[in-house]
């Protein structure tokens, strides 16, 4: 399940989640990390750049496997 709110972006599945805000990405199993959306199309995750749709796919695939 997908929440979006005006701050705050939170992704479920059972009982591990991610939630991520405009400064930074924290996860269920207590990890944060620096986070920022960025106006070319990708994604900062603790200091590295990567491409917006890898990020999605990465950290969801993460998700899923608990």
């Amino acid at each position: 399940m997908i929440e979006f709110g005006e701050d705050e972006i939170v992704v479920r599945a059972g009982g591990r989640w991610v939630r991520m805000t405009h400064r930074e990405m924290e996860s269920s199993d207590g990890g944060r990390e620096g986070f920022a959306l960025n106006e070319d199309g990708t994604v900062t995750l603790d200091g590295k750049m990567e491409e917006m749709d890898f990020a999605a796919e990465r950290i969801t695939r993460e998700l899923m496997r608990g």
